[in-house]
């Protein structure tokens, strides 16, 4: 997964953030802004993932999210869940 974020030279403004995803299932490969994302962030790496709906063949898409994909995802603006345990 890699992002990209850009910026117009006539005002300085940022445009979204946007990642590049695939689908395990159709295989399609595609970009998504940071709205279409979700992050949670468990106790473990079993509980730490990101989702998002795959545009192509509409399926929920689910993936372990390490600690560069966090780093990326909570820069780009992602929505976070953080779930607690006991």
């Amino acid at each position: 997964m890699t992002s990209t974020r850009a910026t117009t030279a006539l005002a300085g403004m940022t445009a979204p953030v946007v990642f590049k995803a695939a689908c395990p299932d159709c295989r399609g490969r595609f970009e998504l802004a940071s709205e279409a994302f979700r992050l949670a962030i468990g106790g473990s790496s079993s509980t730490t993932f990101y989702s998002f709906t795959c545009p192509d063949c509409r399926r929920a898409v689910r993936k372990p999210a390490g600690e560069r994909i966090i780093e990326l995802l909570t820069g780009g603006g992602v929505r976070t869940l953080r779930l607690h345990t006991g």
